[in-house]
């Protein structure tokens, strides 16, 4: 009976246990699939999160046609000068020739204030000069920089206005935008009197003006004035009045001054371009003329400088639009020559104006048949065309920031634009393509994203950074592979079981370090110290084996010699000295062989010899950091599998005459070759 119950009783225990197992193993089941699918869902989140950002940089930019105002019957017998509008794209103004500047509400598209020019506080001065000759405004332009606009009159005469929109809060949290119009100062360009035909204007940050006009007569003249501070911090005004020379033959057809007040150019009727150099306010220089147009035929109808003034965008007769930049030319006598950089997509007829944003490298230009585009500088992009229902503009305004527009055109209608251009810059040349950017020699391939000002040109090249990564891996794994597999190979294989204990779990514990604290020290400790000893850091490369090889040769002879062996597996207390000597040796040789070999400096011998200026944080800093960040993976899975092949193995070698190293060369690597691999992918991954 007895007997019996015992029986029974481990026959339950068993199915017990069995159910438990069962249990188990379902659970273990469940978990692992289930962190198999957390982990595919998790991968599959990150990609989606990656696609939903990078989303935005494919949008296409599109204007919205957001309303329109006729302004012909409020404007008989009236010509509009120039438009503009408010940052927030709810007032719009117009200038017209009866020296009157009307404000306009988007929202009601009513007249909300219409501000004479003669009621400003320097009315007096500008009736003299204006109004008692029966004078008409016939130019204006806007500075980019600032809120300044610059008239021109049929008498030779100039007035300075300022144009502001001061923006409060009523009670209730609402906007409310007061435009202000102040006028500055009346300028006399032209002592002859004849008439401005066009204007520029540059107004620096101590309000300093610099007006060039073109008149009826076709000559270029201009006005500047320049705050000088004495050694003592006393300052006084110059004011100086100038003409600009050229070619009598020559039409002068389109001017454009930059927003600095330093660089001019002039187009011609022939195609030709004057570059002007306006840095000395007392004595403008010439400093190129270069042929633009195709042919005699071809007039440059349109010039302006883009948003950081260094791009000259021009315009001409046959559609044609590009940009020009000056760049460095020892060949050319002032150092400096104007090179086409851009070229964008051709207008169907001649570019009359141009436009450009106070943000960014947008800009737009408008045709004589009606077209009107909206351009990226880097991109070389048309980025869209302007509903325009067969218009022609006669003027444009870009809103502040860029985000709206307003297009004056040839029937007497303002129409209001919302633009939506979130990324122009990007393309699939400025990914993948050579760009040439402002300030460069030629094109190049660039990344750089950000920069100290706002008119920064964004740098987007990815071949960099493609190429830098893949650089910076080969590095990496060039200085990790020997190290991690040859220490695998001697810790499996040749050390004393006491290292192997001890080696081990160190190298494992360097992998818990951070890539991100690795690379920080890499930065801000290595990369000074390397920069300091590099000529020692590469003799070490060539010294470490010579080191190495007399030392083993020395310690073979004496132990030859003496009959004193060290226990098999202790040779790496011979080897980690030797190691440290050799070091010591190759850091204590660098400044010798610096002096002896790289004329004094290994920096100035890489730049006269390869044409290469180091840089503190180089591939070599990239290589041993990242080196030593996968180290302890490719190390432990190299030494798991090369301690994973079975014994049988490796004492049939043994026993068929081979020594330790031709069986770790021709046996356990071999064996272990898959194992191998992983780990060097596995660490090529990291």
């Amino acid at each position: 009976m007895n007997t019996e119950k015992n029986s029974d009783h481990r026959v339950d225990k068993e199915k017990t246990a069995h159910s438990r197992a069962i249990l188990f193993d379902r659970l273990a089941r469940i978990t692992i699939n289930s962190g198999g699918v957390a982990i595919i869902l998790a991968i599959l989140g990150i990609l989606i999160f990656i696609l939903i950002e990078a989303y935005p940089l494919f949008i296409s930019s599109k204007s919205i046609l957001k309303t329109e105002i006729p302004i012909g019957e409020n404007q008989k017998n009236q010509s509009v000068i120039l438009t503009g509008i408010d940052d927030y794209r709810e007032i719009v103004y117009i200038i017209t020739d009866s020296l009157t500047i009307d404000f306009i509400s988007v929202e009601s598209n009513k007249l909300i204030d219409s501000k004479k020019i003669t009621d400003q506080p320097a009315s007096l001065g500008i009736m003299r000069l204006v109004g008692s000759n029966d004078a008409s405004l016939t130019s204006a332009a806007r500075n980019l920089r600032n809120d300044f606009v610059a008239l021109g009159f049929s008498n030779g005469k100039s007035a300075l206005i300022k144009i502001e929109f001061n923006v409060s809060f009523d009670e209730s949290n609402n906007r409310v935008i007061i435009p202000k119009v102040e006028l500055k100062k009346i300028i006399t360009l032209d002592s002859s009197q004849k008439a401005i035909d066009k204007i520029q204007v540059a107004v620096d940050d101590q309000n300093q003006p610099l007006l060039i006009a073109l008149t009826s007569d076709n000559r270029l003249i201009g006005y500047a004035e320049e705050y000088l501070t004495s050694l003592i911090g006393e300052g006084d005004t110059l004011e100086y009045h100038f003409e600009l020379s050229f070619e009598e033959t020559d039409q002068i057809s389109a001017i454009a001054l930059d927003n600095h007040g330093e660089k001019f150019a002039a187009g011609t009727t022939t195609g030709k371009l004057f570059f002007y150099s306006l840095k000395d306010k007392s004595n403008p220089e010439l400093l190129e003329i270069i042929k633009v147009g195709d042919t005699d035929f071809t007039s440059i109808t349109t010039l302006g400088y883009i948003f950081g003034d260094q791009s000259l965008i021009v315009g001409d007769s046959e559609g044609n639009l590009n940009s020009w930049i000056l760049t460095l030319d020892e060949s050319s006598a002032t150092g400096r020559k104007l090179n086409k950089v851009h070229e964008f997509p051709r207008h169907n007829g001649a570019v009359n104006g141009l436009k450009f944003s106070a943000r960014n490298k947008s800009f737009i230009s408008y045709d004589a048949n009606g077209g009107v585009h909206l351009n990226y500088l880097t991109s070389e992009r048309k980025l869209f065309d302007f509903e325009t229902k067969q218009n022609i503009a006669n003027d444009v305004a870009f809103a502040g920031k860029g985000d709206g527009a307003v297009i004056l055109f040839d029937n007497g209608t303002l129409a209001i634009y919302d633009i939506e251009n979130p990324h122009p810059e990007i393309s699939f040349k400025t990914f993948f393509g050579k760009v040439w950017y402002e300030g460069y020699k030629k094109p190049e391939y660039v990344w750089q994203s950000t920069g100290g000002t706002d008119d920064f040109e964004s740098k987007f090249s990815l071949v960099p950074l493609i190429f830098g990564t893949l650089k910076g891996t080969l590095y990496a794994m060039i200085f990790a592979i020997p190290l991690a597999l040859l220490g695998a190979l001697y810790t499996s294989v040749f050390s004393h079981p006491k290292f192997k204990n001890l080696i081990k779990p160190v190298v494992e514990i360097m992998a818990v370090l951070p890539s991100v604290v690795i690379g920080f020290l890499a930065g801000l400790w290595l990369a000074p110290v390397l920069e300091k000893n590099f000529p020692g850091v590469m003799l070490m490369f060539f010294i470490l084996p010579v080191v190495i090889i007399v030392g083993v040769y020395l310690w073979r002879s004496f132990h030859k010699a003496t009959g004193i062996y060290l226990k098999l597996g202790y040779e790496i207390l011979i080897v980690i000295p030797l190691i440290l000597i050799g070091i010591l040796t190759a850091l204590q040789l660098g400044p010798w062989f610096e002096y002896t070999f790289l004329n004094g400096d290994y920096r100035l011998w890489l730049a006269d010899y390869f044409n290469q200026n180091y840089d503190q944080r180089n591939s070599i800093i990239v290589g041993f950091a990242m080196g030593f960040a996968v180290i302890p993976i490719i190390f432990t899975i190299c030494e798991d599998s090369l301690s994973s092949v079975p014994d049988h193995l490796k004492s049939a070698s043994l026993a068929l005459g081979a020594n330790r190293w031709q069986t770790a060369l021709r046996v356990i690597l071999p064996t272990a070759s898959p194992g191998i691999f992983s780990a060097i992918m596995i660490g090529f991954g990291r």
